[in-house]
């Protein structure tokens, strides 16, 4: 068989995947170990055809996995791997490139720059600030707390207690201290704290837990007046400024020293792509910045590996480039301002059911709602356990609730409804 062959096998293979997807059992139903137990225990002496490998992949991999790609997928963070996407996947392993410095591809340097400048301009966003791509928001993170800890080593990292668990990990990597911080009654953290050994406060458009919004202006002013730097981690929610009437969740961040979007959430690219700016490049050139002589600078260029932890770097702009024309501005409002249609929507049936309830704000695409009696987290794996959908939970202030996170582009209102019912029947059964 000639590459050609098996490019067209793939290719079928993916378009049969994405149509079929949304029929398959969401989670995955196997014991730990089961995949494992039906794999060969050393690799084939021999090569095999690539349609061996599509074979097994059909018949070993797919019945373990958990379909983040399928429409009912609202578990943590849901997301989309858009076609264009897909397609520009294909593109990057195929150019095989290592973005480390200008030298070696400037193209995909200068097309990095450019795509951060694109969608700081469809967010809002400052123009001029530096702009590169990490993996994801925890690597994001940890950058930004290594950029802060330049100017201030030995000191405190403030998040509010309903941050992302990755903000502590970050803190705990570079060598800060990391505390807590309360929040108020909408779930954002409070912004009357002591800043007097502070380093960096993380604040975050759009919560884990909730999708609460923290006082970024209001931490903005009091972090300039101290001299601490912010971080503001909207890896969530800051794709939803592509909507001018949801800009709002990102006021005060022109403000902030640093902040992280992240485009495989809620922009329907392909993991991973997180977007990282900074009005401060400076101090990530201090934290970071190595030039051996083997990979010598070139003079007006910008060398990307020197903002950030990573030296071999993929081409990820290529997918984000790819996502943006695709869709265009209008196309991704579009989607985002759908999905939260379909949250209020399925906020609004929890609401008018007796028995249950609404537990948080929701002015995004995530409802956290329980059932006043069920044990929520039982109801969760039930649903999940029926192959409809996949839904988690969490606490809030002592409650049970459940999380409905829409995310990805092929979600309908008809999944919304059918997977209320779903709910609905699991806390019926218990």
């Amino acid at each position: 068989m000639t590459f050609r062959e098996d490019l067209d096998r793939a290719a079928d293979w993916v378009d049969a995947y994405l149509k079929r997807v949304g029929e398959l059992p969401v989670a995955a139903r196997v014991e730990p170990g089961a995949v494992r137990a039906r794999l060969p225990e050393s690799a084939p002496e021999q090569g095999e055809p690539f349609e061996a490998l599509l074979r097994d992949l059909d018949e070993l991999i797919v019945p373990g996995l958990t379909h983040w790609n399928h429409p009912r997928f609202y578990a943590w963070f849901a997301n989309t791997g858009s076609e264009p996407g897909i397609l520009a996947e294909l593109l990057i392993a195929a150019l095989n490139v290592n973005n480390m410095t200008w030298l070696a591809s400037p193209a995909a340097t200068e097309l990095e720059v450019t795509v951060l400048d694109w969608l700081a301009q469809l967010l809002g966003l400052p123009r001029g600030w530096h702009g590169h791509i990490e993996d994801t928001a925890s690597t994001a993170t940890v950058a930004a707390l290594a950029a802060a800890r330049t100017r201030k080593p030995g000191g405190v990292v403030y998040a509010s207690e309903q941050a992302n668990f990755s903000v502590e990990k970050a803190a705990r990597l570079v060598g800060l201290e990391f505390r807590k911080v309360e929040v108020d009654d909408a779930f954002a953290m409070r912004a009357d704290f002591d800043l007097g050994d502070a380093t960096a406060v993380v604040a975050t458009v759009g919560t884990t837990g909730t999708t609460a919004v923290d006082p970024v202006p209001e931490l903005a002013r009091r972090c300039e007046e101290a001299g601490v730097w912010l971080h503001v981690d909207a890896a969530y929610a800051g794709s939803a400024a592509v909507c001018p009437e949801f800009r709002w969740c990102l006021d005060g961040v022109e403000r902030a020293d640093s902040v992280v979007v992240n485009p495989h959430k809620w922009l329907f690219t392909p993991m991973d792509c997180s977007a990282l700016w900074t009005r401060r490049p400076e101090a990530f050139h201090e934290a970071f910045a190595l030039v051996p002589d083997y990979l010598a600078a070139t003079e007006a260029a910008v060398d990307l590996k020197d903002y950030g932890p990573a030296l071999g770097r993929r081409f990820r702009a290529l997918k984000l480039w790819a996502v943006l024309r695709w869709y265009g501005a209008e196309g991704l409002r579009a989607l985002i301002r759908e999905h939260v249609r379909l949250a209020q929507l399925f906020a609004a049936l929890v609401e008018a059911e007796p028995g249950w309830e609404v537990a948080a704000p929701h002015p995004f695409s995530t409802v956290c709602f329980r059932h006043v009696e069920a044990d929520n987290f039982e109801l969760a794996r039930a649903a999940t356990a029926t192959g409809e959908l996949f839904v988690a939970a969490t606490k809030l202030r002592g409650q049970d609730v459940i999380r409905l996170a829409i995310g990805n582009a092929q979600t309908t209102e008809d999944d919304i409804r059918r997977s209320w019912e779903v709910l609905r029947s699991c806390a019926i059964a218990q």
